[in-house]
């Protein structure tokens, strides 16, 4: 059954990467959430999508009282019984700035116990760098997020011809599934034909690849596509909608 992932929250409803998101993502039953992360110029790893590190924590909490550092998402996520999909943002530039985005990360999750494959923590990003330090750092569950269109930003600055349209090609799979867990495509590329999507989908399984898909934000008839198209979880900005069109595929199929 395809699982149905917050993306930042519940962010139909209320702001985007708040405590109040993720809790009501959580109230409406979803299977995870998805935070972005970023770093602080003091090396403080904070849950918001757009780049702060010109700020330090305490600046940027004068600024933005209600910005959440991973480590105090991960304390208010504690017994809550959902997955989390960390996307890593900007990684690759951050280092060059000497601010170490995964090695953050992955202390933060081993203060919380979340260290281990089994705690249902995945670690995504565009940039395919980054999962590549990450596979030589930790056992956790990888994610390549793969765009609607252009190439992954790392792979631009080292030079590299590799756009997204290669990652999401046979070889493209194949060379992913070398480093990562699970693939996250662009749902356009995955709503242009079911044969097409579907046999997409059929590699990346045939390969050992999770496929998820974002972002649904309100039409119920792409999630209900999706989840023909064989996904393993869509990412929702409705996370209560998407549920109750989820459940309702599953039972016709059933039926």
């Amino acid at each position: 059954m395809a699982t149905i992932i917050g993306h930042r929250g519940a962010p139909g409803y209320l702001s985007e990467h708040t405590a109040a998101s993720y809790l009501l993502a959580i109230e409406m039953g979803v299977d995870a959430v998805e935070p972005d992360v970023v770093m602080t110029a003091d090396g403080i790893v904070v849950v918001r999508h757009d780049p702060v590190e010109s700020l330090t924590l305490a600046e940027l909490k004068a600024r933005q009282p209600d910005v959440l550092t991973f480590d105090e998402l991960l304390f208010l996520l504690r017994g809550e019984g959902v997955a989390i999909h960390v996307e890593l943002k900007d990684a690759t530039r951050l280092a060059g700035l000497g601010l170490h985005l995964e090695e953050a990360v992955l202390a933060s999750l081993r203060d919380h116990q979340l260290a281990e494959r089994s705690s249902g923590v995945h670690l995504q990003s565009f940039e395919p760098s980054c999962l590549r330090r990450l596979r030589d750092l930790t056992d956790l569950r990888l994610v390549q997020l793969v765009d609607r269109a252009g190439a992954p930003t790392d792979l631009v600055a080292q030079g590299d011809p590799t756009t997204y349209d290669d990652l999401a090609s046979p070889r493209g799979l194949r060379l992913t599934a070398r480093y990562a867990d699970a693939v996250g495509l662009h749902k356009q590329r995955l709503l242009g034909g079911r044969e097409t999507a579907a046999a997409l989908v059929d590699i990346a399984h045939l390969l050992g690849l999770s496929v998820l898909a974002f972002t649904v934000r309100e039409r119920t008839d792409e999630l209900l596509a999706l989840l023909d198209a064989g996904v393993d979880g869509v990412f929702c900005d409705l996370p209560d909608t998407a549920r109750a069109a989820r459940d309702a595929w599953r039972l016709a199929r059933v039926g």
